[in-house]
Order: C-alpha cells, then sequence, then structure tokens
C-alpha cells in the first residue's frame, strides 16, 4: 500500500471517529433536552393543582344550588374542600366586616355586598351572576285560596315575611309598595329559609319568598305568583374577599358559579340569567 493510501485511509477513521463523537454527545443532549422539558411540564403541572380549603359565605336561598356546585368542584379538584355558611346575606355580611375568615361572598342583593365593599372587604368589583324573583308559599293545595299580593291582607291569615334588612325582606316591602299594600306578619324571619319553614311546619298560612325557594321545598309547599314580583328582582352578586385565605381556589370555585355549568344548575333551581 503507497504512502498516499495510507493516509487516506487513517483520515477516514478518524471522520468515522468523530462523527460517532458527535453523534454521542447530541443523543446525550437531546435527552437532557427531553429531560427538563418532562420536568418542566410536571411542575407546571403540579403548580396549577388546586388544594386546600375555601370557605364560601352565601345567601340562604343558594343553599341547594351551591351545595350541588361545591360537590361538583370537590369532584374536579380532589384535594380541595368548600366550606359553606348559609344565611341572611346582612348577617353574612357583618360577620365578614366583623373578621370572620372567609374567601367569598355571594349575597342576595348588591345592598347587602355594598356593605363588604365599603368596608374595602372585597377584591375589585363583584359580578352579578344570577336574579331571583319572589313568589307566595302557601299550604299544600293552597286552602286560603291565596291568588294574589293582596289577599295576603285579609284578617286571620297567618302571614310571614323575611325581615326587613334582609334582601328577600326589602324586596317583598318594594312590591307591597308597589301595590300601596300594608302587612302585619305573624313574623319578621332573619333569612328566606326560616320563613319558608314556618309554611312547611304549619305555622304560618302562607309566606313570601323566593321562586327558588319554594321550588326546592317541592310537595311541601304551593307557590303562588304574583304581578307585582317583577318590580322587586333582585341582583345577586359574587366576590372575592380581601382576606381570603385561599385566593386561587376561591377564584376557581367563583370561575364555576359563572360558567356555562354553573348557570345550568342556577338555572336548573329557578334563578334567572344575570
Amino acid at each position: 500500500m503507497t504512502r498516499s493510501a495510507r493516509r487516506t485511509r487513517r483520515t477516514l477513521r478518524m471522520t468515522g471517529a468523530g462523527a460517532a463523537v458527535l453523534l454521542a454527545v447530541s443523543a446525550c443532549s437531546s435527552d437532557s433536552d427531553s429531560s427538563s422539558k418532562d420536568s418542566s411540564t410536571q411542575g407546571s403541572s403540579a403548580s396549577d393543582k388546586l388544594s386546600g380549603e375555601v370557605t364560601v359565605f352565601a345567601a340562604a336561598s343558594l343553599k341547594e344550588s351551591f351545595t350541588t356546585l361545591g360537590e361538583r368542584f370537590e369532584k374536579e379538584h380532589p384535594d380541595t374542600k368548600v366550606t359553606f355558611s348559609f344565611g341572611g346575606s346582612d348577617s353574612l355580611a357583618a360577620s365578614i366586616t366583623g373578621g370572620a375568615p372567609a374567601d367569598v361572598f355571594a349575597a342576595a342583593s348588591p345592598k347587602t355586598m355594598e356593605i363588604v365593599t365599603d368596608k374595602g372587604d372585597a377584591v375589585g368589583t363583584p359580578a352579578t351572576f344570577v336574579r331571583n324573583q319572589l313568589e307566595i308559599a302557601t299550604l299544600p293545595g293552597n286552602p286560603d285560596k291565596v291568588s294574589s299580593l293582596k289577599d295576603l291582607t285579609r284578617s286571620g291569615l297567618k302571614v310571614v315575611l323575611c325581615d326587613k334588612t334582609v334582601p328577600c325582606g326589602a324586596a317583598a316591602q318594594k312590591a307591597l309598595g308597589a301595590r300601596g299594600l300594608k302587612l302585619t306578619p305573624v313574623s319578621y324571619e332573619q333569612d328566606v329559609k326560616s320563613a319558608l319553614n314556618k309554611v312547611v311546619l304549619k305555622e304560618a298560612d302562607a309566606a313570601v319568598v323566593y321562586k327558588t325557594d319554594v321550588k326546592a321545598a317541592g310537595d311541601k309547599v304551593e307557590g303562588v305568583e304574583f304581578p307585582e314580583s317583577a318590580k322587586a328582582v333582585n341582583d345577586y352578586p359574587i366576590a372575592l374577599l380581601k382576606n381570603a385565605r385561599n385566593a386561587e381556589v376561591a377564584k376557581a370555585f367563583i370561575a364555576l358559579v359563572r360558567s356555562a355549568e354553573g348557570q345550568k344548575v342556577l338555572g336548573g333551581a329557578g334563578f334567572l340569567k344575570p
């Protein structure tokens, strides 16, 4: 073999070895990039995963629909827990401004939400997510033949209203005022569920409550619509609270309430669209 041929063969061996080294380095680099991407993806997924407890203060009329949404939320986010406190919106607002630990507030009227926003205890502008209208709840079968708001003023009829400071009570007063009617109830209740329960327990003949509460009670009461209720429809606002201990989960719950899925549940309960 000539000297020139030996030199050519040696050059080819070196070129092949170099190529092998480059391939090996490239493979390691590719594995490293892939590993880095997988790690990054896993980290992002972990950081996006919701966990922890969220406390929601909500108007009593939201009990059934919010309980359903809370169960769905926990199913979609297994590491979370939704705790509710239902009651009269004014009482809940007073508790929040008094320092009660809560993440979300859903009120039955803008006026009661203002108790919280005026104190600077809410984040951003509350959003109206549903509306609600009044209805008369009577005993099953409507034995007293109540057919109008005026019928509630009949002598001897035991009628219950929500307290005037509660959204359902304020709405009832507005509806009565629209017709020029005066009504002295046998009792004023602190929330709409308490008013409805008086009829369910047959301690009252009728109560002015929300359509959603009549629907939730099923055959325990009978509902009577009245035209004056159209002049006293309540908007329901929801807000993230300033001292929320779990803001991310709270925001996600609010998003569910306002989503198409949430609106379907609320609409099914009898709430009106915002």
